[in-house]
């Protein structure tokens, strides 16, 4: 009884806190006119598994909402269409979401980066690696050599450990 008398208390008490909620739901002419807007803009999201905008893939299609921009000459916008397509910096065709030269990196150009390593440094970083177990194993869990065989690369870890603390001790401290 005293329970009942409990529950039905805060419930009154309770009621006023719901009735007085603040949250404005939207009309159906407003949502509609959202909805109008969203699709003028081309903010919709494209049909597939791509996951962008109708605006993103076809940005020519839809108004830009900045009217300052450079405009191109049609000799340099074909002059970039034909780069793209020499370097298959294009999209491919359907829902793949990703360029040609991506899926197709044999039939492109490899487009060359600035490396901020030297060769030597490249070498010794991967020649530690392998001698540690720091390489990714063959499979699909992704685990590393010295996560899979521990005992191999024990002796390795506890090589490499001495010798830096034998170069720490050699430093002069001050």
């Amino acid at each position: 009884m005293k329970l009942k008398s409990t529950l039905i208390i805060l419930s009154l008490i309770a009621a006023p806190a719901f009735a007085s909620d603040q949250t404005v739901s939207k009309t159906r002419e407003q949502v509609l006119a959202e909805l109008a807007q969203a699709q003028q803009n081309g903010e919709m999201l494209a049909p597939g598994d791509s996951g962008m905008t109708l605006k993103q893939i076809n940005p020519g299609a839809y108004r830009s909402a900045t009217s300052t921009q450079a405009r191109k000459s049609r000799e340099q916008v074909r002059e970039e269409l034909e780069q793209a397509i020499r370097t298959g910096d294009i999209m491919v065709a359907g829902e793949f979401g990703v360029k040609r030269n991506e899926l197709m990196s044999g039939r492109y150009p490899i487009v060359a980066g600035k490396s901020l390593k030297t060769r030597e440094q490249v070498k010794s970083e991967l020649a530690r690696a392998i001698r540690e177990g720091e390489i990714v194993a063959v499979g699909e869990d992704g685990r590393k050599l010295n996560e899979i065989y521990p005992d191999r690369y024990h002796a390795a870890q506890h090589a490499a450990v001495a010798a830096t603390s034998d170069e720490s001790t050699k430093a002069p401290r001050f």
